[in-house]
């Protein structure tokens, strides 16, 4: 198990995965993140840990979820429902369209789910009134 002084490493190793997966220059990546060519490189080689912010614009450019990302960076403790993606955005035997598109996916059905129970509370709770 990853231990907290281990992160800034695997977050590193995670976004340089993710990078080559969508077979993007580690100059292109710093450019569409908005960060500079020799900040990313740290990051990905462990020397930097990225805030959050920098995180949710390398999220962004990767086309990753930002949970996802931060759960990597060990921001968010893994919660139900997060690990999901995370095992898609670790999975090597899927390209970035598949990772996308599959997270995609399974965002909208734990949306759609999360709406249908609301109603249904909602419903409940107007029942109860006289």
């Amino acid at each position: 198990m990853a231990t907290s002084k281990d992160l800034p490493r695997d977050i590193g190793a995670f976004i340089r995965d993710m990078r080559r997966n969508a077979r993007i220059s580690l100059r292109q990546l710093a450019e569409q993140a908005g960060v500079s060519n020799p900040y990313l490189s740290q990051i990905e080689r462990g020397l930097r840990k990225p805030s959050a912010e920098v995180l949710q614009q390398l999220a962004s450019a990767l086309r990753v979820s930002t949970p996802v990302m931060y759960l990597r960076a060990g921001l968010l403790d893994p919660k139900e429902g997060q690990e999901v993606p995370a095992a898609i955005a670790a999975d090597p035997h899927l390209t970035l369209a598949q990772k996308q598109s599959l997270t995609q996916i399974y965002e909208t059905f734990r949306r759609e789910n999360a709406r249908v129970e609301q109603e249904a509370a909602d419903a409940a709770e107007e029942e109860k009134k006289p």
